[in-house]
């Protein structure tokens, strides 16, 4: 008996022994918050026939705070999402208020299946428009001779009669109208009324205006500082008004730039002080100048399609001797050019002309025809913002080598030249017009087989620019005529030659001519035109264009030989700050070869 329980004692201690030892329990799963950060979806809804649906949308996306914070894919939890989801209508609704629509309506739907996604709905409704305007003028405005800039006003307001009601129109509206009151000669003009009363019922907004402008402004006397070696003399004759005239911001921009023309100051300031009025309650105007050196000298070396590679040294002395003059020395050599000269110009009278004296020396290889000229040039030149008017009389003596044969012609002429600029820009215009037009007669003592006698000289230019729907046109035009016998010695350098960067590209420049001997010189007649087309390459860089062109163009003896010919071709344009940079490839047609062409700003 005792052995058979020894011997289930030792089964039963076997059995446990071998048994699995106890796992360690699991660590519980961790607890989720519901509120768990998540990144969501926003679509948006335009309903109804609104033809802003883009416009409306686009401005949603930048300003709904709900709208902001998807664009950021930041995580919100569950009680932040729910709070700028409730939101939004409400924001929504004031949005569109501003462009207009004042009985829209907004919802947010969140998607059954996924709370993530967001449905914003939004019915715009019908769009405010302008019911009644009153736009009414108080003190100086009111009176009589105020109405031309009373028209002037109303026709810029914005928001005419029947035009649909946003908040940036009627803000932009009034800050334009007021700027143009003030510029008109007003400088104390203010708003002392504007209010938009709104009836979303009729979907119309009734718009009441009140400017009171102040007296019209009188100019008083010059308060000048900066002036070191110039004489206050050579800034009060430029002023182009009296004490007591009527102010306008045209009036000062005008004096401003034709103080920056002299070339005596590296700043000018102009601008009205109605703070300080004197005693007759006309105000000040301040005049700030930061005076040029006395003395500049600039080099440069380059190279120019027209004449190749060159190097030039120019010397200007804004008061020689202490006198009211400028002078302005230059020389210049090239692989085709060559040339000195000398001007003499006085500081701008108190009629806005300058006096000019010139020697010119100047030897042209660009031809087949050597011409060595020497001229000598008494003028009177009229600078103002849009236009120049330049008289003179010249002397030229020329020398021209044509092969073999040398003549020596001198002339001597009295010359009107005009030109008119009306440019969006004068250094890098995309709108406008710019012509010239020169006249001049005179009489040639013919060298050699050459009749001395009269002769009329004639030259016009046009330049016009045009921008239309991201691209952007020019065209330009020359037409030119010598009028005398055909026996008569004029000089080569009062003749004409095509072809060129302000020609007709795809030639070489002045090869363009009447043939003698086998020789291009120059022709009596000359008529050449350019049309181009250009746009902006990348959005990233928009002052880089690239560029299409065709030119045509000659020069003949008389008109009856005249027959033009055909450039064509492509470039790029780099609208610099110091105006735009073209380099051209153009093709000629009379040839088949083409031409790189390369140059720096506008000319006439």
């Amino acid at each position: 008996m005792r052995r058979l329980l020894a011997l289930l004692l030792v089964a039963v201690l076997s059995g446990c022994a071998t048994q699995a030892p106890p796992q360690a329990p699991a660590p519980p799963a961790p607890d989720i918050p519901a509120d768990a950060p998540a990144v969501y979806n926003l679509d948006i809804r335009i309903d109804g026939d609104s033809r802003d649906a883009a416009a409306l949308r686009t401005l949603l996306s930048q300003n709904l705070d709900i709208a902001r914070y998807r664009a950021s894919e930041a995580a919100l939890s569950k009680v932040e999402l729910a709070r700028l989801a409730a939101a939004a209508p409400a924001q929504t609704e004031s949005l569109l208020e501003t462009e207009g629509y004042f009985n829209a309506k907004a919802d947010v739907d969140r998607d059954p299946a996924d709370e993530t996604r967001l449905l914003l709905t939004v019915k715009p409704g019908p769009l405010t428009r302008v019911g009644q305007l009153d736009l009414e003028f108080n003190e100086g405005l009111a009176e009589e001779e105020a109405k031309p800039l009373r028209e002037i006003l109303r026709g810029a307001w914005p928001l005419k009669n029947g035009a649909a009601f946003t908040q940036s129109q009627w803000a932009a509206g009034k800050s334009d109208v007021l700027l143009r009151a003030r510029n008109g000669g007003y400088p104390l003009a203010r708003w002392a009324e504007t209010a938009a009363r709104v009836d979303p019922e009729t979907q119309t907004a009734d718009l009441h205006l009140v400017l009171a402008s102040g007296n019209r402004a009188k100019l008083g006397a010059l308060r000048i500082e900066g002036l070191k070696r110039q004489s206050r003399d050579a800034v009060e004759r430029l002023a182009g008004f009296d004490k007591g005239d009527g102010y306008t911001e045209q009036k000062l921009a005008e004096f401003q730039e034709r103080l920056a023309k002299t070339q005596l100051f590296d700043a000018v300031r102009v601008q009205l002080m109605p703070e300080a009025p004197d005693a007759d309650g006309r105000f000040p105007v301040q005049v700030t100048v930061t005076e040029s050196a006395l003395q500049q000298a600039t080099v440069a070396v380059g190279y120019h399609s027209n004449t190749g590679q060159s190097v030039s040294v120019e010397h200007l002395h804004r008061r020689p001797f202490d006198l009211p003059v400028r002078a302005r020395t230059k020389l210049q050599l090239s692989r085709d050019l060559r040339g000195a000269e000398l001007e003499l110009s006085s500081h701008p009278q108190p009629d806005l002309h300058r006096n000019l004296a010139s020697v010119q020396f100047e030897q042209d290889r660009t031809g087949d025809t050597l011409a060595t000229n020497l001229g000598v040039r008494l003028g009177r030149l009229y600078e103002s913002t849009r236009d120049e008017r330049l008289s003179y009389v010249e002397l030229l003596r020329a020398r021209e080598t044509e092969g073999e044969q040398v003549n020596t012609n001198l002339a001597l002429s009295l010359n009107q030249q005009w030109i008119r600029r009306r440019l969006d820009s004068t250094l890098l215009p995309t709108d406008g017009h710019q012509a010239l037009a020169l006249v001049g007669f005179g009489y040639a003592k013919g060298g050699g087989t050459d009749d001395s006698g009269p002769f009329g000289r004639m030259q016009f230019k046009l330049g016009v620019y045009k921008p239309f729907g991201g691209w952007f046109g020019s065209a330009r035009a020359e037409v030119a005529q010598v009028v005398a016998k055909e026996q008569v010695g004029v000089p080569e350098k009062l003749l004409f030659l095509a072809g060129g960067d302000e020609s007709v590209r795809g030639y070489a420049y002045r090869s363009l001519g009447p043939q003698k001997n086998g020789l291009t010189v120059g022709g009596r007649v000359l008529a050449t035109g350019s049309l181009e087309i250009a746009h902006p390459i990348m959005p990233s860089f928009p002052s880089l264009w690239g560029a299409v062109f065709v030119d045509a163009g000659n020069a003949a003896s008389r008109w009856q030989d005249y027959r033009a010919v055909v450039g064509y071709g492509a470039g790029v344009r780099w609208r610099s700050p110091v105006g735009p940079l073209r380099v051209d490839l153009a093709r000629a047609q009379e040839t088949g070869k083409w031409r790189l062409h390369f140059s720096v700003g506008i000319t006439l």
